[in-house]
């Protein structure tokens, strides 16, 4: 059994029986069913939304980006949906955008906006941040590049909020590997600080290859980066990055480590206590 189907196809194919409709599996939208046995996806609830338009639908925005390797998606948002329906059940938003032939694609059999459309639609979408960070991920996962995007944008001069879209293009950086490392970057941006180098390479004399730092600025040598979970709960990861850290600074680097919840203020006294000293 698919893990998202149409519960009358199901039925008239012979995949499923009513008893198996009725108690084991559970409504997504309506006409639209998964096994209880699961949970929902991004990628499901898209599938799902896909399927309740009858397959004639386009999947946008968030969930589009998910479709196409974004990743930092969360399970639970809206799923948008270009369909002409007036009558979006909860968990569907519906818009009725243009969208030209070369800016849908097929994923997984699904149809969804191109990367470029998708990034269109990101960046005229929420705070500046927010679509930033939307745009990091979906540029590391897809190599869809600004220029790409300013040109489709060149397309929709009326679209909604297209305006704003250079703004957010301007600041995006697929070298960011989470939500976080682009609020960040963002951060010291916005503090006056010159744009970070972001994936900053760190050449390896004991073995080929480097390390690479999340971002900073390689004139001063001074570097930023986002430590999540992992570095502090998984042993190994950590004595890894003890070695690495140690490592980098014998190269002449100083290296300011955030973490989750660590204040602006904070963040921003500690760069600014090595940087006049490291730029002299």
């Amino acid at each position: 059994m698919e893990r998202v189907f149409i519960g009358s196809e199901a039925l008239a194919a012979g995949r499923i029986t009513r008893h198996d409709l009725r108690h084991h599996c559970v409504r997504v939208l309506p006409g639209v069913y998964a096994s209880k046995t699961i949970t929902l996806t991004i990628e499901d609830r898209a599938i799902a939304t896909w399927l309740w338009s009858r397959r004639r639908g386009v999947i946008t925005g968030l969930a589009a980006a998910a479709l196409l390797g974004a990743r930092w998606v969360d399970d639970d948002i809206p799923v948008d949906l270009n369909f002409d329906n007036n009558k979006a059940p909860p968990g569907v938003r519906v818009h009725r955008d243009l969208l030209l032939s070369h800016e849908t694609q097929s994923v997984g059999g699904l149809t969804v906006t191109s990367a470029a459309r998708t990034a269109l639609d990101l960046a005229r979408s929420g705070t500046v941040r927010e679509a930033v960070a939307r745009l990091d991920a979906l540029a590391r996962a897809t190599r869809v590049t600004a220029d790409e995007v300013s040109e489709l944008a060149r397309s929709h001069p009326n679209l909604r909020g297209v305006r704003r879209v250079a703004e957010a293009l301007d600041l995006m950086d697929p070298g960011a590997e989470s939500h976080p490392e682009s609020w960040l970057r963002l951060l010291y941006i916005e503090a006056g600080f010159p744009r970070p180098q972001t994936q900053i390479p760190v050449p390896r004399q004991d073995v080929d290859g480097n390390f690479y730092l999340d971002m900073g600025w390689d004139d001063v040598m001074v570097a930023s980066e986002y430590e999540g979970d992992d570095h502090r709960l998984d042993p190994v990861t950590a004595r890894e990055d003890i070695t690495r850290l140690e490592y980098i600074q014998s190269q002449g680097w100083t290296v300011i480590r955030v973490v989750a919840k660590m204040p602006r203020t904070e963040i921003l006294r500690r760069i600014r206590l090595v940087w006049p000293a490291r730029a002299r």
